[in-house]
């Protein structure tokens, strides 16, 4: 399971066409093109890669399937903007 790092934690601006996300925590500012900040947004509640892809795939075409989608949750973990949860 996935979630995103809690609201309060992020400040996101959008800037043509990217986003600009400040993780408070790190101190960080991280420039972010889609699908990161879709990811971030859906990922306000916790999910697992299956449902994550599914609801993304509602709203966009997704290339590179699960693969792809599973390739970008890992840089968002490693830059903290996700977490990886039991459930």
């Amino acid at each position: 399971m996935y979630r995103a790092a809690a609201p309060a934690a992020l400040r996101t601006v959008a800037l043509d066409g990217l986003a600009l996300v400040y993780h408070r925590a790190s101190g960080i500012t991280h420039l972010l093109s889609a699908p990161a900040p879709e990811i971030l947004e859906t990922l306000a509640e916790p999910m697992d890669l299956a449902t994550l892809h599914a609801r993304l795939g509602e709203r966009f075409e997704l290339a590179g399937g699960v693969e792809a989608l599973e390739a970008r949750l890992a840089e968002l973990v490693a830059a903290g903007l996700v977490e990886v949860i039991a459930g």
